[in-house]
């Protein structure tokens, strides 16, 4: 029998992203300007996907969901980051602990999943172009995002059970502002043997949709190549440029969150920790608007029917 039911006694302490106090303080004030930004620039890129009929396409249709998980993953760590600071406190209950764990992962692997739909999409319009409105239909739009979902969910869930059934004594610090699975594992006094392998698991399962993103971008690039004209060449890789940047963002951001040691507090791994939970989040808006054209055309429709109601 374990020592104690630790679902309704165990805390654990959130050390933040730093180890020095000034600096804290200045990632609160930061975090306190990018949480707004990220969810205004998101919520109006779905409300002007789902306002402007012209946009009801797949590759808007996917976009309006990544912005949509973009929301739910800030959303998961900042507030409760911010609120700490603010009252003074660093406690998380186990509880709440699992539960940011288990968004966390889910959401991330979310993400990962819609770029790799978004880049199949853009490699069958760029590929097949007069078979792409038979092979991107509505039906099976919608079933590239619901798959997304419940695979994602389907590849977090054992980690989190396993992850929840461990015992903790002891050091009960984790080294971050927000419970991340490698750092919670450090802190068990149990076997964690399976714990890791299945973590590393895991690791090649997210790996997937970088390969399918991968192989349907070597499929574009071949297509474009064959294309005579100049104008053509640009044009295919003015569709792509936008989400070929929020991959590389996301996926930088993401080797280097995990390709690291996590014991250390180093302004460095602060920065990517800030990159990876709330920096991407923030930009994605911002790319897929400054360089569509459709996209900034639809958002200004949205602001010129608020102002004129």
């Amino acid at each position: 029998m374990r020592e104690e039911n630790q679902s309704s006694v165990l805390n654990f302490i959130l050390l933040g992203i730093t180890s020095q106090q000034e600096q804290e303080d200045a990632f609160f004030i930061l975090f306190l300007f990018i949480y707004p930004i990220t969810l205004i620039g998101n919520l109006l890129i779905v409300l002007a996907i789902c306002s402007d009929v012209r946009l009801h396409n797949p590759m808007y249709f996917f976009l309006a969901n990544l912005s949509f998980v973009d929301i739910l993953f800030s959303s998961v760590t900042i507030p409760k980051m911010l609120a700490n600071h603010l009252v003074g406190s660093k406690a998380i209950s186990f509880g709440g602990c699992i539960t940011q764990m288990y968004f966390m992962i889910a959401l991330g692997n979310t993400d990962s999943y819609i770029l790799s739909v978004m880049a199949y999409d853009r490699a069958v319009a760029i590929s097949r172009p007069l078979h792409y409105t038979t092979i991107m239909s509505p039906k099976f739009c919608i079933l590239l995002v619901v798959g997304s979902w419940v695979v994602a969910n389907a590849n977090t869930l054992p980690h989190v059970l396993l992850t929840a059934s461990l015992s903790f004594c002891g050091n009960r610090e984790v080294a971050n502002f927000y419970c991340d699975i490698s750092s919670l594992l450090k802190l068990s006094c149990s076997d964690i043997h399976f714990n890791v392998e299945m973590m590393y698991l895991g690791v090649g399962v997210f790996c997937v949709p970088l390969i399918c993103i991968i192989i349907s971008y070597i499929r574009v690039f071949a297509t474009v190549l064959r294309v005579p004209s100049t104008k053509g060449v640009l044009k295919a890789f003015s569709t792509c440029g936008s989400h070929l940047t929020v991959v590389s963002l996301y996926y930088g951001t993401v080797m280097g969150m995990y390709f690291r040691p996590l014991t250390s507090h180093s302004l460095k791994d602060a920065v990517i920790t800030v990159m990876y939970t709330a920096v991407t989040p923030m930009l994605n808006p911002f790319i897929y608007s400054l360089r569509n054209r459709d996209m900034k055309a639809a958002l200004g429709k949205l602001f010129s029917k608020r102002i004129s109601s």
